[in-house]
C-alpha cells in the first residue's frame, strides 16, 4: 500500500502499533495532503484495506492436565480508518 501511495507522488509516514483485542499488528498511516489529492488516495485505501472474516483462538477452560482449550471466534478483521482534517497551518523544515 505505501509502495502504491508514494508511486503515486505522496509522501507516507508509517507507525507501527498493535491492537488491543486481537494483539495483532497493525499500521497507522500518516499524511499530509493537499485537498485535490485526498479522493485519490481514498481509492488507494479503498481497494487494498478489505475488510475479511478470521478465525481467532479463545481460551475456552483448561483442561485436567493444565492444557487450554480453545474455541475459534469468527470475528471481521482488516479495513481502514480514516480522518480527514483541515490543517490550518503546516511548516517543515
Amino acid at each position: 500500500m505505501i509502495k502504491d501511495l508514494t508511486a503515486q507522488g505522496d509522501r507516507v509516514t508509517r507507525i507501527g502499533s498493535t491492537g488491543g483485542f486481537l494483539q495483532q499488528g497493525n499500521s497507522t498511516l500518516l499524511l499530509g495532503l493537499q485537498e485535490d489529492r485526498v479522493e485519490p488516495v481514498l481509492t488507494v485505501l479503498r481497494r487494498i484495506c478489505q475488510h475479511r472474516t478470521a478465525f481467532v483462538p479463545v481460551a475456552a477452560a483448561p483442561a485436567p492436565n493444565n492444557v487450554a482449550l480453545y474455541n475459534y471466534l469468527e470475528v471481521e478483521v482488516g479495513g481502514a480508518i480514516v480522518f480527514v482534517l483541515d490543517v490550518e497551518q503546516f511548516v517543515q523544515f
